[in-house]
């Protein structure tokens, strides 16, 4: 067991729905387990510019509805370098903070890393991120929410689509990580999905698209972000080769990041919160706090970073099969 006894916690690198609900179980457990809570504002920049102030219980009542992150977040180049990390250590040390919680993403985890490395302080992160791109969790906060939002949005865009007998190129947020994508894809009847995992082949697409039924009335194809092509030149591409063809290209960018977080994301959140203080409370430092089959694990920050988590290539045979 450790001698914590205040801790801070901090969002960092892009919002996600979901979040608030993270900071809440953290304020909220820590305080159960007597412990003393701190808020640090715009993330990481936050900690170098030393904007900490005390939380209680009421500091987080009535936000695990809404989106966003009631600390803000903040890219940060002071961190980055080895000068702002000491000023963040310093400003941690002065208000007698012993450990820490921190809720973002991959960039989120590497800086925890170096600065684990460099002062030996006790870290904890939870995954949040819309993209899913965290090895050590079936799901990263964020992301329920947001294919549900893509869901919502390729409904009601497939009802003009069908309206004008259109094809609908739609792009989606997820860096350089096709999950979004290819799960709403499945969920929403796609004609196709194009993901920067795999290689475009643009003669099988031109194929379905060819083959398809032609009593259809309107075609969608989900395109990833991170795709090499882009939403803009697929659909150059099937105006090239269907010039009969009505195409569409609709971005829906950053709408995918807001909004109230699903119950599935309000849960996981709060599971993650309650034990990402419990992992601190028992001696943890430097992990990820993350659900697997439904049970709490923690992987080590270095493991969950992204790049370690693939696709499943059936996915994608599924959106072929029910195409037709």
């Amino acid at each position: 067991m450790s001698n914590i006894k205040k801790i801070a916690v901090l969002t960092s690198g892009g919002d996600a729905p979901g979040m608030n609900a993270g900071i809440r179980a953290v304020v909220r457990a820590g305080i159960f387990n007597n412990l003393e809570v701190f808020g640090v504002r715009r993330g990481y920049d936050g900690l170098v510019n030393g904007e900490i102030f005390p939380m209680d219980a009421k500091s987080v009542a009535n936000i695990i509805q809404r989106g966003g992150t009631i600390l803000k977040t903040a890219r940060s180049e002071a961190f980055k370098t080895i000068e702002g990390r000491k000023q963040a250590y310093d400003n941690l040390r002065s208000h007698e903070i012993d450990a820490m919680v921190v809720i973002g993403g991959d960039g989120t985890f590497t800086g925890a890393s170096k600065f684990i490395d460099e002062f030996d302080f006790p870290i904890i992160g939870l995954p949040g991120t819309i993209d899913n791109d965290l090895a050590g969790t079936d799901f990263t906060i964020g992301y329920d929410t947001a294919i549900n939002t893509v869901i919502q949005a390729v409904d009601k865009i497939r009802d003009t689509a069908e309206s004008h007998d259109r094809v609908f190129i739609i792009e989606v947020m997820g860096r350089d990580s096709g999950l979004i994508a290819i799960r709403s894809g499945i969920s929403t009847g796609a004609e196709a999905v194009l993901v920067p995992e795999f290689e475009v082949d643009y003669d099988a697409i031109m194929k379905r698209l060819d083959k398809s039924r032609k009593n259809k009335s309107s075609r969608i194809i989900i395109v990833a972000e991170g795709d090499k092509e882009g939403g803009m030149i697929v659909s150059e591409k099937i105006k090239e080769n269907f010039p009969h063809y009505d195409v569409r290209l609709s971005i829906l960018g950053h709408i995918q990041r807001g909004g109230s977080p699903t119950c599935m994301d309000r849960v996981l959140a709060s599971r993650l919160g309650v034990a990402a203080v419990e992992a601190l409370v028992a001696g943890r430092r430097g992990e990820m706090a993350g659900l697997i089959c439904s049970e709490i694990r923690f992987t080590p920050f270095k493991s969950a970073i992204k790049h370690n988590v693939k696709l499943n290539e059936d996915l994608l045979r599924i959106i072929e099969i029910l195409s037709l």
